[in-house]
This record gives C-alpha cells, structure tokens and sequence, in this order.
C-alpha cells in the first residue's frame, strides 16, 4: 500500500474520491492539521536592506517629533 497526498482543486474531484473509496479502491484520510502561522515578523525580518531600514528608521523618528503633543 503506497500513500499519496493530493491537492484537491473542486468538490467533484472530491466526490469523485469518495466514490471510489465506497468501491474500496483507495481510502481517503482527510488531513486536519494545520500549518502554525508564521509571525509576521518572522516572515519578514531581513527583507530590507539595512541601510534602507535605517533611512526609514531616521524618517519614522523625525515625523513623531514633528507631531504636537499637548498632553496634560
């Protein structure tokens, strides 16, 4: 017995399936794990170049000092 995993691209495709495990030609075994997402963070980190993360960096500094503050 040799296992398979396919990628199933409509519901006729899968009943299909179905049909033939009700002839016991094969069996299916729906998979319910999922994959762990990735942080966003993760997924990103080291996709700018430092010297443009840096640039951004100075820009993001220099626009929340221009912001007024008046917090009392």
């Amino acid at each position: 017995m040799k296992t398979v995993t396919v990628e199933i691209k409509n519901d006729i495709a899968l009943t299909f399936l179905h049909n033939l495990e009700s002839m016991h030609v094969l069996r299916v075994i729906e998979d319910k794990t999922t994959k762990a997402k990735q942080k966003l963070s993760e997924r990103f980190a080291g996709c700018l170049p430092k010297e443009r993360a840096e640039e951004l960096q100075k820009e993001l500094t220099q626009m929340r000092n221009e912001w007024e503050r008046d917090i009392y």
